[in-house]
């Protein structure tokens, strides 16, 4: 699973909390709102962080590609004799 900071992870928890009071109407403790941040980074976290990497990988191609565009562009001329 993944790190977060205590400090991260009250906030999160208070949010989740907001969350529930707000769409709700319902009041959570603590332990509710970590379970609740619990599943949500174990069961959806994957998904979110996999897209992320894809994300990553997508944009590091374009980079490769305009850094491979650059290189081209710096080539000399060659004398054929």
């Amino acid at each position: 699973m993944y790190q977060i900071s205590r400090a991260k992870k009250k906030e999160l928890v208070e949010r989740i909390q907001s969350f529930f009071y707000e769409e709700r109407n319902e009041e959570i403790g603590d332990l509710a709102a970590e379970n609740v941040l619990h599943f949500v980074m174990s069961e959806i976290g994957p998904t979110l962080y996999n897209a992320g990497i894809s994300d990553a990988i997508g944009m590091t191609e374009q980079k490769w590609i305009s850094i491979e565009q650059d290189l081209e562009a710096l080539k000399k001329p060659e004398v054929n004799r």
